[in-house]
């Protein structure tokens, strides 16, 4: 995300996240789970990917009840069209999840209980309206049981 949509998105987040689970910041998923021992291949995807595409544009049109949490509904058919992209390159290697058209998202709760979520869903509705996000790059990271370790950020350059 842009700096100012990204530190908007990670105050939602870190007010609304339950602190012992927060342990990356705000960010959109593409992927859940891509092969470490693909790392190599994946990099040199992203770069290459990211260097010929201008900025995608996007929108948040809406929340998404997730049951136990609650994220902001992103609207980004050219973000979209690149991780299907990237999808189709590694299809072999996805987990079943990510075999799945995604429903791209910015989640600033998760992992409490329906009434919370109901709560916060309801009170953040109440408030919403559709607005741009500025998205500037892609960004890979390693889950490495608790904390997230940051693999590298690759801006879109292209024009």
């Amino acid at each position: 995300m842009g700096p100012a949509d990204f530190a908007w998105a990670d105050s939602m987040r870190r007010r609304h996240f339950p602190p012992e689970r927060n342990q990356i910041g705000a960010h959109i998923t593409l992927f859940h789970h891509l092969p470490p021992q693909a790392l190599d291949e994946i990099k040199s995807a992203v770069v290459a990917l990211t260097g010929n595409l201008s900025k995608p544009e996007a929108s948040l049109s809406g929340l998404i009840h997730l049951g136990n949490g609650v994220a902001y509904r992103l609207q980004a058919p050219e973000l979209l069209a690149l991780r299907m992209e990237l999808a189709d390159r590694f299809a072999g290697l996805l987990v079943a999840q990510d075999q799945q058209t995604p429903r791209l998202h910015i989640t600033v709760q998760n992992k409490v209980t329906s009434g919370e979520a109901r709560r916060l869903f309801d009170e953040l509705s109440a408030a919403f309206e559709p607005r741009p996000l500025a998205i500037h790059g892609i960004g890979l990271h390693y889950y490495a049981d608790g904390p997230w370790r940051d693999i590298g950020n690759w801006p879109f350059r292209g024009r």
